[in-house]
């Protein structure tokens, strides 16, 4: 695993007037909370932040934060505030880390064998990522990067469900921990018709319904127009007799 390490600098005063004031000198206000001591208020360099979020294994990694060259706090990243407009981090919170606890974070999927599985080889599939991530629960020291999902054998209208994911040591996946594990077994990936063919399909399904609706109306309107010739006749043979 990669090692992360952020410096930081302790901040007193708080409010949005401060923020302001921090941001515009190119420093990103932030806060340590959780585990066995109080919140910390805390500051980083922009530049410095920005360059390890560019690296997704930051999101899900136990980073080390020095704190105005002091004593270490081991975190992981819990929030991340970005300006809705411009490429600037507002805000970040970390969640300080207890070693024997357990915790709960969010951690990215890695499809492998997409290209070559036989539903997208073989049988004009597609694969189709029902997920990106999911939040497990395990031990710091047990946290991993990510977590791979194998679909290499997948065939067209397979699937690969929580369940079936492969995982590390003392991983637990949260949906699956409860009562109702077979009901949260939710869909990973699967391989899936590719949507133009399912609308193609549909469109001539819906032609051939018309068609034959038309058919039906018009066999209906002859049987309507027969019956009134007969119906015609049997009158003007009435009207001689």
């Amino acid at each position: 695993m990669e090692a992360f390490e952020l410096n930081a600098e302790k901040r007193n005063a708080t409010g949005r007037a401060e923020n302001r004031r921090l941001r515009k000198t190119g420093r990103v206000p932030a806060i340590i909370y959780g585990g066995n001591g109080d919140p910390v208020m805390l500051s980083f360099n922009h530049n410095d932040l920005v360059h390890h979020l560019d690296n997704e294994a930051f999101f899900s990694h136990i980073i080390k934060i020095n704190v105005d060259g002091g004593q270490a706090e081991e975190v992981v990243l819990r929030d991340l505030q970005r300006h809705p407009a411009k490429p600037f981090v507002e805000h970040a919170d970390f969640l300080r880390i207890v070693a024997g606890e357990a915790l709960r974070m969010s951690v990215p999927l890695h499809f492998v064998g997409e290209e070559e599985c036989p539903g997208v080889q073989d049988e004009d599939g597609v694969i189709q990522h029902n997920m990106n991530d999911i939040e497990i629960e395990c031990l710091p020291r047990d946290l991993p990067e990510y977590l791979e999902v194998d679909c290499r054998n997948l065939h067209l209208h397979d699937a690969v469900h929580l369940s079936e994911l492969v995982l590390p040591n003392g991983v637990q996946i949260v949906e699956l921990m409860g009562d109702e594990e077979e009901q949260n077994d939710l869909t990973v990936v699967s391989v899936q018709v590719p949507r133009a063919a399912v609308e193609l399909e549909a469109e001539e399904e819906a032609e051939a319904e018309a068609e034959a609706e038309a058919a039906a109306e018009e066999a209906e309107e002859g049987e309507d127009a027969e019956a009134a010739d007969e119906e015609g006749k049997e009158e003007g043979d009435a009207d001689n007799n």
